[in-house]
């Protein structure tokens, strides 16, 4: 016990020196390319806070590679000390030693879903907004219980659209309301169908009532079999407005999807996500497995620049084979827990047998 306390505080040591390493290296080339972007329409207070809002994400990111490098430099300096000797003349295998650094890779894996996920999620959006504010964009599109939400217009004039249901990509709605702004409500527009098209929306089983002066607007309501309402929204804008799924957080999610589906978009991105983020403690270990696997010897054995070289590229072959199987299950090639689940654990199989194999001959 005191042994599985020794390594896992090693372990916590070396993870959190190279996360402090990512830290200061990322914030300062964040900083330097938000710089590039923004120093024209933005003072270097507000930069410097977008550079703080991103570096979440970009940590989150890359969490795996730091768990790589912190296992290679823990091993190796175990090695260089002979303390994975002396572990092993006691009587101590490999997988054993090994316990402890997997068992501290679980928890950070875990906090790291359950408390950094929020966070990444809740700085990513904020950062995604204030950097529209400062390009003069904004979303058009909000989801929620009763349907979903869209905005248009211009300077001079809002429409807020409501639906009931729509196709995968917000181009058909049914059961529309159009409501128009100009210094407060002129129009209401009720319709049972409505099509986007080249700049304007059609529409069928059409009911307008004007809102401006009227005193009465059910009086002098009209009925028509179509009507044509301009409009500047694209499909693209459509779909870019749902966002990442990055910057919802984990513990949202399931409502989220459950919304999407229920206003009729397809929500495999959002879903896959979810699998993936449910996978990432286990992608870890996995990283562990594969970096102890190629670093657990001693060095007087040689080739350890190579053997270095081997773990890094193998764990970045596992990420990339993540990234790959992760495209296939949001285009339904791969059902999405296949997608999501299979990739760490082939990584912890094959990291396990190589173990196996260095340990038992």
């Amino acid at each position: 016990m005191i042994l599985h306390r020794y390594f896992a505080q090693r372990f916590a040591m070396t993870f959190a020196g190279v996360l402090g390493v990512f830290i200061v290296m990322l914030t300062l080339l964040d900083l330097i390319d938000q710089l590039r972007s923004f120093s024209a329409d933005a003072s270097f207070r507000e930069v410097l806070s977008l550079t703080l809002l991103s570096a979440p994400q970009a940590l989150y990111r890359m969490l795996p590679l730091i768990m790589i490098l912190t296992t290679i430099a823990l091993f190796l300096n175990l090695a260089r000390t002979s303390e994975l000797v002396v572990t092993r003349a006691a009587g101590r295998s490999a997988l054993r030693a090994l316990l402890a650094p997997l068992a501290v890779a679980l928890v950070i894996g875990i906090l790291g879903v359950a408390v950094m996920n929020p966070i990444v999620a809740a700085t990513s959006k904020e950062y995604d907004r204030r950097v529209d504010g400062l390009r003069g964009v904004s979303s058009v599109l909000r989801i929620s219980s009763d349907g979903f939400w869209l905005r248009q217009g211009s300077a001079e004039r809002q429409s807020v659209i409501r639906a009931v249901a729509t196709n995968v990509d917000g181009t058909q709605l049914s059961g529309v309301t159009f409501i128009t702004f100009e210094d407060g409500p002129i129009r209401r527009i009720e319709a049972a169908r409505a099509t986007l098209t080249d700049g304007a929306w059609e529409m069928t089983d059409v009911k307008i009532w004007p809102l401006g002066d009227t005193p009465n607007p059910e009086a002098v309501a009209e009925t028509h079999a179509s009507f044509t309402v301009p409009s500047t929204l694209t499909p693209d804008q459509i779909r870019d407005s749902f966002g990442t799924p990055s910057s919802i957080a984990i513990w949202d999610l399931p409502g989220f999807i459950n919304r999407l589906e229920t206003a009729g978009f397809a929500a495999r991105r959002h879903l896959m996500w979810f699998h993936s983020e449910l996978a990432q403690p286990l992608f870890l270990v996995a990283m562990v497995l594969i970096a102890a696997g190629f670093t657990m010897r001693h060095q007087r054995g040689g080739r350890t620049g190579l053997m270095v070289l081997l773990a890094i590229l193998l764990s970045f072959g596992l990420y990339f084979l993540r990234n790959f199987t992760a495209v296939l299950g949001e285009n339904g090639q791969l059902p999405v827990a296949l997608a999501a689940w299979a990739p760490p654990l082939v990584g912890i199989g094959l990291s396990l047998g190589l173990l196996l194999h260095l340990e038992d001959g």
